[in-house]
């Protein structure tokens, strides 16, 4: 009986929160477009060799689409004449870039499958393919998903996205409610392996009042922080840091960096002494493979999140524009 009254809830709340992804497939271009996913594949390739940076932006691009309002491509859309501001006019998307990238792997795909693939798809078979061409795990994920056919406001990543100061139980609630247990919301956390951090979402953390955060860190490293990210806004959006010490490779060094008191985010320093996280830091930090399937998990998970499937939104013929 409690095992139902679990079910039924989990159920319930999947619904609440859209984490369902009904009506996506592992085998759901095996007629339309049986090639899709080597289209993706070929047309990256030659684009991560020659931009390492590219793979991380892709990965960010993705989880900042999906948790939006669901996987449905709706960063990727320009502002139309006369149109409100779209998402990447949030403060919360500085530094999100590549969008190009996606529209020129659509239109490789639009030549082989026309109107078969949809923007949405493509994005998270490019966040896959930066994961794996990286060294990480290669994911498998289901396809099926439908593009927005509007675009939110800036406003609605500007309440969504979590801020640079989020701490331990915000970030558990934000992927708590998209489906994910503890591990998997602490592997996810792990994509932060990849790429950089700027200087403007660390002020707050080096330099506001009663802060103990500094003390909390490495002295080398916090000494090495407030020297790249000075205080004051002109040099804050212009300068960063490195995630971990191998900013192109998708491995656990960000586990390994964060229990040697090296975390950059705010986040990334308390799951080491947070109760709740501290022993799946520490075990990430010492088994990369235990991470890598935690990940995969949390992944497949994030990408089916509130998607549009069946007769639902649209598949764009251009992935920036809505018509």
């Amino acid at each position: 009986m409690r095992r139902t009254i679990a079910v039924v809830f989990f159920m319930f709340h999947c619904f609440s929160f859209n984490v369902k992804g009904f009506g996506l497939s592992y085998n759901f271009y095996e007629k339309s477009c049986p090639q899709v996913e080597d289209i993706v594949r070929n047309g990256l390739q030659p684009i991560f060799l020659t931009d390492p940076t590219s793979a991380s932006a892709l990965l960010r691009l993705m989880f900042h689409d999906c948790q939006v309002q669901g996987c449905d491509a709706s960063i990727l859309v320009d502002p139309g004449n006369g149109n409100e501001a779209t998402e990447m006019a949030s403060s919360k998307n500085l530094g999100i870039r590549k969008r190009e990238i996606v529209s020129m792997v659509k239109s490789m795909v639009e030549a082989q499958c026309p109107q078969q693939v949809s923007c949405a798809d493509i994005l998270i078979l490019a966040a896959r393919e930066a994961v794996a061409a990286t060294g990480g795990p290669r994911i498998k994920v289901p396809l099926g998903r439908r593009d927005s056919s509007h675009a939110p406001s800036h406003r609605l990543p500007d309440a969504l996205l979590p801020p640079a100061t989020a701490g331990v139980s915000e970030m558990l609630n934000i992927f708590t409610n998209k489906g994910m247990n503890l591990e998997e919301s602490v592997a996810v956390l792990g994509a932060h392996t990849l790429g950089i951090t700027h200087c403007s979402n660390l002020q707050n953390r080096l330099y506001s009042r009663n802060n103990d955060e500094l003390r909390g860190m490495e002295p080398g490293f916090a000494a090495f922080l407030t020297l790249t990210c000075q205080k004051g806004p002109l040099t804050s959006n212009l300068s960063f840091v490195l995630n971990d010490p191998t900013p192109f490779s998708f491995d656990n060094e960000y586990y390994v960096n964060a229990m040697r008191g090296r975390g950059v985010l705010k986040i990334d320093a308390e799951m080491v002494s947070n109760p709740k996280t501290a022993h799946v830091m520490k075990h990430f930090s010492m088994n990369e493979a235990d991470f890598f399937r935690a990940f995969s998990s949390a992944f497949v998970k994030l990408s089916r999140y509130g998607v549009l499937t069946g007769k639902q939104g649209v598949i764009r013929k251009n992935c920036n524009q809505l018509s």
